[in-house]
């Protein structure tokens, strides 16, 4: 049966329509980094193609500070902040960490831990 409730899990952001209109134009923009051309076009003027996505002021800072959470809080989904994260050569357990607070390391026994059914 599906609910209106929101659950609050510490270190998430609920991605929800608010959320994805909120972050249209910076998840569209990491979509882009799909193709090699994207890349290298924002990794020659990263300034530049924030504009061309119409990302906020908010947005922008975000990027240039290379802050995911913060990426997070503007209406980034995590789906397409990991085409973001593989320019900064992170992956998907670097922004696990990043969001529990964990180092990598443990977020990987934590990930063991928990396949294994000892959490």
């Amino acid at each position: 049966m599906a609910t209106n409730e929101k659950r609050d899990i510490p270190g998430t952001y609920l991605f929800d329509s608010k959320m994805a209109k909120k972050g249209y134009g910076l998840n569209k923009m990491c979509y882009s980094f799909n193709n090699q051309e994207a890349r290298d076009e924002f990794n020659a003027d990263p300034d530049a193609y924030c504009d061309k996505f119409n990302l906020t002021v908010a947005q922008k800072k975000a990027i240039k500070e290379k802050d995911i959470i913060a990426m997070l809080r503007e209406g980034g989904s995590i789906y397409y902040l990991a085409k973001y994260a593989g320019l900064l050569k992170l992956n998907m357990q670097d922004i696990g960490a990043l969001q529990t607070g964990m180092s990598v390391e443990e977020f990987k026994d934590m990930l063991v831990k928990n396949g294994r059914g000892e959490v």
